[in-house]
């Protein structure tokens, strides 16, 4: 008896004597006191619901303009429109970023804004009349880049885009097609608000934990990917040739309009100010619990260093440098391609801050695979 009671002691010894040697991330605490539901509460409150509601509601005046120039084509209407495109894509820069919930349900950044969009079958699909826009084969015939195309790039002249739609038959492919992907993207930008707006804000909320599953880590690998991939890689790196032996200047976001340094420069505001949980609105335009305070936290614990500030003053250096580069950076591409991979380097820069050394300091994993060329 008292021998078993001895090998019962031992057992016992063992397990508290492994609980204490597991780290924390293996036991799913984050193992710091930061409030992490108090972050939570400012990205979905001040970020996230109302850069979605001002999204929505930019996307409401280009289901408008699309119509009122596809009713009565002209060269004030087709101005109207492109404004409104404009816009609408300018507040898509602000969201893209939160691939999570019912944006990852309906990989809404696929149907939103893959470019450049595949000409050939668009026209094709236009022709046809027989499409499906929640295809994955029709992700590269929609959204933003679609819209753009149609509305600057199907003709060579803004009266022959006028004329096309003027003299459209009976059918009317284009005016239908038009109309059919701004309400598209109307739909789905409507589906994510309002699933934000109805239990899932509660739900991101209440997900405070440090499990690989929870909130913060699971939207802080969101952001980092959509650094890499989309921000450093799709707007600079691809075209400007990095991930490739020639540069490419077909592949430019704002390929028509000429808008890619202002698409890029939205996009680059908003992930810094993402970081510094500083809110869209502009009635809320204060700095709130964010990563930056996180690090904060963390580092004045720790006594390590300022690297929210270091990551911040590498946002600013890479603003700077993309401010000497063209509006259009197909231009820029091919007359100076050198300043596009100065910007991409300025970049790359914070990837290594971001990925490596503060989630290193937040204790969070990366859970996807490296985007192109790291």
């Amino acid at each position: 008896m008292r021998k078993k009671s001895l090998i019962s002691m031992l057992i016992a010894f063992s397990l508290c004597a492994l609980l204490i040697g597991c780290s924390d991330d293996e036991l799913g605490q984050s193992g710091d006191n930061f409030d992490r539901e108090a972050m939570l509460q400012n990205w979905a409150d001040n970020i996230i619901i109302p850069g979605y509601q001002t999204y929505v509601d930019d996307l409401k005046e280009l289901n408008s303009a699309v119509e009122l120039f596809t009713t009565s084509p002209s060269s004030d209407n087709l101005n109207s429109l492109r404004s409104a495109w404009l816009e609408a894509n300018l507040s898509w820069q602000a969201v893209g970023m939160f691939e999570i919930g019912k944006a990852e349900e309906l990989t809404l950044i696929n149907y939103t804004n893959i470019y450049p969009t595949n000409t050939t079958d668009l026209i094709e699909t236009i022709a046809s009349g027989n499409y499906d826009l929640t295809s994955v084969n029709r992700q590269d015939e929609q959204g933003f880049p679609a819209i753009e195309f149609l509305i600057y790039g199907i003709r060579d002249t803004d009266q022959e885009i006028i004329d096309l739609f003027l003299q459209e038959t009976a059918e009317q492919p284009y005016k239908t097609y038009l109309n059919d992907l701004a309400d598209r993207l109307e739909t789905m930008a409507q589906s994510v608000l309002g699933d934000w707006q109805n239990g899932y804000r509660d739900t991101f909320v209440n997900n405070s934990g440090s499990e690989s599953t929870s909130s913060v880590n699971k939207l802080v690998n969101d952001y980092i990917f959509y650094y890499e991939k989309h921000l450093r890689a799709g707007k600079i790196g691809i075209p400007a040739g990095v991930f490739s032996s020639e540069k490419s200047t077909g592949k430019v976001e704002g390929l028509y309009s000429g808008n890619s340094k202002e698409l890029f420069m939205a996009g680059l505001q908003a992930m810094q100010d993402f970081f510094n949980g500083k809110s869209p609105n502009s009635n809320l335009a204060v700095e709130g619990e964010g990563l930056k305070s996180y690090l904060d936290f963390v580092n004045t614990v720790t006594e390590g260093e300022d690297l929210g500030a270091l990551i911040n003053v590498q946002f600013i250096a890479a603003r700077e440098k993309a401010e000497m580069l063209s509006e259009n950076f197909r231009t820029q591409v091919g007359n100076n391609n050198n300043l596009m991979l100065e910007t991409y380097d300025e970049l790359q820069k914070n990837v290594v801050n971001l990925k490596v050394d503060m989630l290193q300091s937040l204790n969070i994993r990366v859970d996807f695979v490296d985007a192109d060329g790291d």
